[in-house]
C-alpha cells in the first residue's frame, strides 16, 4: 500500500483523517512540507540518525522508524552529529539505561552547536514512568519521546514538536492496536524481520519485558503473509518471523491458529528460500511445530531455545513453568525429529538463591544438549521485577568464578560441535563483503554459523554451495565448490 501513496498529493490543508494509517500518511505528508522548507533555507536535505539499542524486534521497530523518516524526506545517516537523532532504547538490563543516559549528555553538547536538532527517544525504555520523569527534569533538550505501543506515530509527534516547539511526549500503557502498511527501510535487501506479535504473558521472574511491550498481540495472519509476499517481490529470501515468543503466537486472534499452521503458510510463499523464527519459549514448543520443522524444506536448522538454568528449583523461582528434566526431553524430541539441528540457548549465572549444586546441574544441561552456542549473562538485578527483591543474592565473586566456568565449557563444546561440517558441501547465504579479508565474502549456513570464502560482491543476497575447508571453533573457511579442483 505505502508504495503506492503519492504524499503530495495528500490535502494538509483539511483535518487530519481519525482512521490508521491515513492519519499517519496526513501527517508524513506535513512533515514533508517543514523539510521543503528546511532544504530552501539550508541548502540541504536533514539528516536523521536512528540508533538500535536493542533486541531483534527493536531492529525491526527501527527499520520502521527510518521508513517513515526516509517518507518524510530525511536523509539517513549512522553519525548522530545530524538533524534528528533517535534512540530506540533497549531496558531489559539498567545498564542500558546508563548507556542511554550517557549518550545524552554527549547530544546534548551536539545540540548546543545546533539548536534545531531534534532528539527523540522511543522503545522499551521509555515505558517506564521513573525513566520518563527523569528525562522530563534533569533532559529537558530532549524533544519528543514514546514508547513501544505507538512506534507507528513518529510522524504525527514529530509534527506536534515542530508546531507546539516543545517536548512532546506519548506514552501508552497498554493497547490492542497494530498498525499496518507503513513504510520500512531495510538493512539488507535479501533478508527482512517480519513481526509476527507482540508483547509477552510469561513474566519470568527476573524479566522487565512484559511490563514494557505489554501483553502479547498477533497479527493477522493475512497480513503476515502479505507482508513476506511483498518482501520476495523486492527481492527479498529470508525471512526472520518475530516475537517475544513466537510458539504462543495466534491463540489472541479471534479465530485462533498455531504457530505451526501459519509456518506451513508461509513455507507456501513462492520465491522464499529460508524461514528462521525466534524466541522460542519451551514451555510452548509442540509436538505439531516439531513436525512441521521435520517436514519442512525452508525452515532453517537452527533452533534458540533459552534454558536460563539447569537447576529445575531455580526454574521454578525464574517462573519458567518447565523443569529440568522437561527441557531436556523436549531436546531428545527435536533432534530425533531434525538430528542436525543447530541448538542455541540463554543461561543466566547466579540468580538469587543459586547453589554450587544448582550451578552444577546447569553444567550438566550444558554437557548433554552439547549447544552450538550459548548467550550467557551474570544476573543483575532489574528493579521492577520479583527477582529484583528476592533474597539469596549471590556474591559477586562467585558469580563471577561460576561465569568463567560456564563460558569455557560452552566454548570447549562449540569449537567441536561446530565443526561437525567439515569438508561438506553446504549452502551459504552470502550477506556481505568480509569485514577482514579483502576479496573474501561472509554468508550464513542454514544452521547460523558464519562462513568466509573468497568471492565477488555480485554474490551478496545470493544463495551458493560452499566448500567448507577449515573450521574456526566458531565458523568456517571455505570455497565455492565451482572453485575446487578435485
Amino acid at each position: 500500500m505505502y508504495n503506492e501513496i503519492d504524499l503530495d498529493k495528500i490535502d494538509i490543508a483539511a483535518e487530519p483523517p481519525t482512521e490508521e494509517p491515513a492519519r499517519q500518511y496526513y501527517f508524513m505528508a506535513r512533515c514533508r512540507q517543514w523539510v521543503q522548507e528546511f532544504e530552501k533555507k539550508n541548502g540541504r536535505l536533514p539528516k536523521s540518525c536512528v540508533v538500535n539499542m536493542g533486541c531483534q524486534m527493536n531492529a525491526r521497530d527501527s527499520e520502521k522508524l527510518a521508513g517513515i523518516l526516509g517518507q518524510i524526506g530525511f536523509l539517513e545517516t549512522e553519525d548522530e552529529h545530524a538533524d534528528l537523532v533517535l534512540y530506540n532504547t533497549c531496558t531489559v538490563r539498567e545498564n542500558a539505561n546508563m548507556r542511554v543516559y550517557g549518550r545524552l549528555g554527549y547530544l546534548n553538547t551536539l545540540k548546543k552547536k545546533n539548536p534545531d536538532m531534534l532528539i527523540a527517544l522511543c522503545g522499551c525504555m521509555m515505558q517506564e514512568p521513573q525513566v520518563v520523569e527523569k528525562i522530563r527534569k534533569s533532559y529537558r533538550f530532549v524533544d519528543i519521546m514514546f514508547g513501544t505501543h505507538n512506534i507507528f506515530k513518529l510522524a504525527e509527534l514529530l509534527w506536534e514538536r515542530i508546531e507546539l516547539r516543545k517536548m512532546t511526549v506519548d506514552i501508552w500503557d497498554d493497547t490492542s492496536l497494530i498498525v499496518e502498511e507503513l513504510p520500512t527501510e531495510r538493512k539488507y535487501p535479501f533478508k527482512s524481520g517480519v513481526n509476527i506479535m507482540f508483547g509477552c504473558n510469561n513474566f519470568c521472574s527476573y524479566c522487565i519485558v512484559p511490563y514494557v511491550r505489554g501483553r502479547e498481540r498477533s497479527r493477522k495472519p493475512e497480513d503476515i503473509i502479505r507482508e513476506i509476499e511483498r518482501l520476495v517481490a523486492s527481492g527479498v529470501v529470508e525471512v526472520m518471523l518475530l516475537g517475544q515468543n513466537v510458539n504462543s503466537y495466534g491463540r489472541n486472534l479471534d479465530k485462533p491458529v498455531t504457530f505451526a499452521w501459519l509456518l506451513r503458510q508461509v513455507e507456501a510463499v513462492k520465491g522464499l528460500k529460508r524461514i528462521r523464527f525466534m524466541t522460542s519459549h519451551p514451555k510452548d514448543l509442540s509436538d505439531e511445530l516439531i513436525e512441521v520443522m521435520r517436514d519442512s524444506k525452508k525452515i532453517c536448522g537452527h533452533l534458540h531455545l533459552p534454558v536460563q538454568s539447569g537447576s529445575s528449583r531455580i526454574l521454578k523461582a525464574m517462573n519458567r513453568r518447565y523443569t529440568k528434566e522437561q527441557y531436556l526431553q523436549l531436546v531428545d524430541k527435536i533432534r530425533a525429529a531434525v538430528p542436525d539441528i543447530s541448538l542455541t540457548t540463554d543461561i543466566i549465572v547466579g540468580f538469587p538463591g543459586e547453589t554450587e549444586e544448582d550451578f552444577e546441574e546447569t553444567l550438566d544441561v550444558v554437557r548433554r544438549v552439547e549447544f552450538d552456542s550459548a548467550f550467557t549473562f551474570i544476573y543483575s538485578k532489574r528493579t521492577g521485577t520479583p527477582a529484583a527483591s528476592m533474597a539469596g543474592q549471590v556474591e559477586e565473586a562467585v558469580v563471577k568464578e561460576r561465569f568463567d566456568r560456564l563460558l569455557s565449557e560452552v566454548q570447549a563444546i562449540s569449537a567441536r560441535v561446530c565443526a561437525r561440517d567439515l569438508h561438506k558441501t553446504k549452502e551459504v547465504l552470502v550477506e556481505r563483503a568480509d569485514d577482514h579479508m579483502k576479496g573474501y565474502v561472509t554468508g550464513r549456513l542454514s544452521n547460523n554459523i558464519l562462513v568466509h570464502f573468497p568471492g565477488e560482491l555480485s554474490l551478496v543476497g545470493k544463495i551458493v554451495p560452499v566448500y567448507l575447508e577449515e573450521a574456526k571453533g566458531f565458523y568456517y573457511m571455505g570455497r565455492m565448490e565451482e572453485n575446487l579442483i578435485i
